[in-house]
């Protein structure tokens, strides 16, 4: 038994791993700013901690082997768009005092979740967008403050494992979905949206639904069991370099919807 953190473990991601973790028989602390929205976490300790304050990281590092930093202010697009300056004070001062918090308190092994919005934007400006390999984040030109700031906390992993000799993991994920996650309010992932958009029309007997830009834009999705099992397996592993974790499958954004209406039996 492995006594761990999970950072963000009131959010869809680190709320599937806190359970997963305990599943597998680990002694789990989460930690977040608030609890899971629609159901109990099943960690064994759960603080209410907001990790911007150095103070409250030493309170959730102390005592732990493992942690899986998750938390960040973060959402879909429409909110990582329009609050820039936001996200980077925010995220820049949780990831600084929860690694430093974990080196300080002897944690042995540290995961930290970046994201596909590393990678520069005029690599992703065709709707038909090509597969991305880890290495493609360099020459370094993220799209917005979001992805600049998982960068930098990237870089700053590397050189606390060379240093201090923490070993640190990177996960950049892409498009993670499942049951239990944000749906609404502007912060909620692509998969939910259109669920949202899909169930509102046919409660209200609509014939069409919004769709940003033109439905060609191709994405991949990862299942969220699918995303536990490659988070324990690379903080298992003795790889050390960032790693891409989602799916090899593309879809555009239309057949999404298409995907989501046969579900639902909607016509629209």
């Amino acid at each position: 038994m492995t006594r761990i953190l999970v950072t963000g473990a009131g959010g869809f991601i680190g709320h599937h791993l806190v359970a997963d973790l305990k599943r597998q028989g680990h002694w789990v602390r989460g930690v977040d700013i608030k609890r899971p929205e629609y159901t109990t976490s099943a960690a064994d300790q759960f603080l209410l901690l907001d990790l911007r304050e150095p103070a409250n990281a030493r309170q959730a590092t102390e005592g732990v082997e493992h942690v899986y930093a998750l938390a960040a202010d973060m959402g879909g697009m429409g909110y990582i768009s329009s609050h820039h300056a936001l996200i980077l004070h925010n995220n820049s001062l949780i990831n600084l005092n929860t690694l430093d918090a974990a080196r300080a308190s002897g944690v042995k092994r540290y995961l930290y979740s970046s994201s596909a919005c590393v990678y520069p934007e005029y690599k992703q400006t065709d709707a038909a967008v090509t597969a991305l390999k880890e290495e493609d984040a360099y020459p370094a030109q993220p799209q917005d403050a979001y992805g600049w700031e998982k960068l930098i906390t990237e870089r700053l992993c590397t050189h606390y494992r060379e240093d201090y000799g923490i070993e640190t993991r990177i996960v950049r994920f892409h498009n993670i979905y499942g049951p239990l996650g944000t749906w609404d309010g502007g912060r909620e992932k692509a998969p939910a949206a259109m669920c949202r958009k899909v169930a509102t029309a046919k409660l209200t007997g609509q014939s069409a639904i919004d769709i940003w830009g033109d439905g060609q834009q191709t994405r991949s999705f990862c299942y969220i069991a699918d995303c536990l099992d490659g988070l324990t397996r690379l903080m298992a592993s003795d790889y050390a370099e960032p790693l891409n974790l989602g799916s090899d499958r593309l879809v555009t954004i239309d057949q999404l919807a298409d995907i989501v209406c046969d579900v639902a039996g909607v016509m629209l």
